[in-house]
């Protein structure tokens, strides 16, 4: 292992590789969520509802709850509900 200035290269060199292996995987994985998400669309389905149904199954159910308690609250007291 061959030391600069203190820093191990090979270390060093292996993590920056590995690092932009994964930064490549991750754009591939991106342009792969995209095609799905045009995929859906292109069948009829509203890519902004899915994106935050997407984003609904992330949370945790209590959660999830709470958020739509509040933006329920919320919701009346600007009058955008009726009853």
């Amino acid at each position: 292992m061959t030391e600069t200035a203190g820093i191990a290269a090979d270390a060093l060199r292996s993590y920056v590789e590995r690092i932009e292996r994964l930064e490549e995987e991750k754009q591939n994985l991106a342009s792969d969520i995209k095609d799905v998400y045009s995929e859906a669309k292109a069948t009829g389905f509203d890519v902004k509802i899915l994106r935050q149904i997407v984003q609904l199954r992330k949370m945790e159910e209590h959660d999830r709850q709470e958020m739509e308690a509040l933006l329920d609250t919320y919701a009346h007291a600007l009058g955008m509900v009726r009853g």
